[in-house]
């Protein structure tokens, strides 16, 4: 390691900004240079190298149509980050940092030879291009150039201002593109952030862990049913039981912004609304895993309901065993369904897949206005 290189990586521990980094495709070399390097507890939080399609899809809830690029390598940084929230001690700033790469093997590639490095931080997210000259390095030449881009960027996110040299040759740059994060609300519309945490005093936070209930709902309007039943089940599960609202709906168009913020405002001074774009529970439980979410007998009807995976029931039966594997599970709440009190008991699961759904006693809860019902008395004179 040289003079230039250590310096770097002793100052990034002495700094006290923590990361979570992930490196795909090249740029290991960094994480041995950094755990390597005496103080690397001060500084790293996770590292983790997603090689395989698979993973990288584990990863980012999809696998992308192309595993190199800008936004790729932004939504790996952005992954990291979200890690990075999850384990941090405290109030200790933390950033992710991200690569993505495609650098010499024992096989030719028709592709160019890249990488995109990016961190994110609290503030902005910064991406780093750079193409290589095919054929000039060998992998492990290319490949330490990946992971000195790495340590440059995740001192530059810790507020250093040492610029680590990277060695190009004439005809290569460092492409680098800082955009900071803007309004929350927007980010998640437009599919930058994954959720937007937002507090009964209106304090908002992308992508922020929760362990705890979730109730999902589409809050039109958000009533006195939706707060009782909040209540009883954050007495049964002894945790915090958020809202959650998706901006996106397997059976309406998606809300506008001006409908978002409208049903947003409902919630100030009485509770904390996480925002999403995840449609289907399969999609929530990807964003809060390790959480039970808290429904009605409605809702966990259309759970096992075959036309909302395509009529297929293979793929029913596959969506919710995912969502166990996620340690995720149901609290269910009784409701009036055509006069008649319809109990959680009714709802049947696939074989199997029946410890997924737990009751809420009737004597704990118990709400009959739906949220139809009140708009329709609103509406009259």
């Amino acid at each position: 390691m040289d003079a230039d290189l250590l310096s770097s990586i002793r100052a990034i521990h002495r700094s006290s900004t923590m990361a979570v980094v992930i490196a795909s495709g090249g740029g290991a070399g960094s994480l041995a240079w950094l755990l390597g390097t005496e103080g690397a507890s001060r500084t790293l939080l996770d590292v983790q190298v997603p090689y395989s399609a698979a993973a990288m899809g584990d990863l980012l809830g999809g696998i992308p149509d192309s595993a190199v690029s800008a936004a790729v390598g932004e939504d790996i940084a952005r992954a990291a980050y979200a890690r990075a929230l999850e384990l941090r001690p405290g109030d200790a700033p933390v950033v992710g940092i991200g690569a993505t790469a495609a650098i010499a093997s024992d096989r030719p590639k028709r592709g160019s030879h890249r990488c995109f490095v990016a961190s994110w931080t609290d503030e902005a997210a910064t991406v780093y291009g750079l193409t290589f000259v095919k054929g000039l390095r060998d992998r492990r030449a290319e490949d330490e150039a990946v992971s000195r881009l790495i340590v440059r960027a995740l001192a530059q996110a810790c507020g250093l201002d040492a610029a680590l040299p990277v060695e190009l040759r004439e005809e290569e740059r460092i492409d680098i593109d800082t955009r900071p994060h803007g309004d929350p609300v927007d980010e998640l519309l437009r599919g930058r952030v994954a959720s937007v945490t937002v507090r009964p005093d209106g304090a908002m936070l992308a992508d922020e862990p929760f362990a705890g209930g979730v109730l999902a709902g589409s809050f039109d309007p958000f009533h006195e049913g939706h707060r009782a039943l909040a209540r009883a089940a954050a007495g049964i599960l002894e945790s915090e039981v958020v809202f959650e609202l998706s901006a996106y709906n397997v059976d309406k168009p998606p809300l506008a912004r001006a409908e978002v913020d409208r049903r947003v405002a409902q919630f100030a001074g009485l509770g904390t609304v996480v925002l999403t774009r995840a449609p289907t529970f399969r999609d929530k439980a990807r964003l809060f895993p390790n959480c039970t979410f808290v429904v009605g007998w409605d809702t966990a009807v259309r759970l096992v309901e075959p036309r909302y995976y395509g009529g297929d029931v293979a793929d029913m039966a596959r969506a919710l065993a995912a969502m166990r594997r996620l340690g995720c599970r149901f609290l269910v709440a009784g409701r009036v369904h055509d006069g008649v009190f319809r109990s959680p008991a009714e709802v049947r699961m696939p074989e199997g897949l029946e410890d997924l759904l737990s009751p809420i006693p009737e004597a704990a809860f118990r709400y009959d206005l739906s949220s139809t019902e009140l708009r329709l008395a609103a509406s009259r004179p």
